[in-house]
């Protein structure tokens, strides 16, 4: 998977190319669905390969938010601009 600042697509076996939207901690990034974006998935990666895990659009706007959080307290301005840009076009 690649740094913050480039676009990443995944496919998924049943819902076809995923938009990766953020990191979410070292091994999982959050994904969505490359045009409604109305479904949500972690995808996880470890030695294994990768592993998909639906999620509710609540609970991804939630994780969103932490992230944009720890991004603003930790002070990397220009990936929080990026996700916050992402946020208001999912969410809002």
């Amino acid at each position: 998977m690649n740094s913050e600042n480039s676009e990443t697509y995944i496919n998924h076996p049943t819902w076809g190319l995923l938009y990766r939207i953020c990191m979410v901690d070292e091994n999982q990034e959050m994904f969505t669905t490359l045009y409604a974006q109305r479904l949500f998935f972690l995808v996880a990666t470890d030695g294994k390969g990768i592993k998909f895990q639906s999620i509710g659009r609540t609970e991804a706007r939630m994780m969103l938010e932490n992230r944009l959080r720890t991004l603003r307290r930790t002070g990397h301005s220009q990936e929080y601009d990026q996700l916050q840009s992402v946020f208001q076009r999912t969410f809002q």
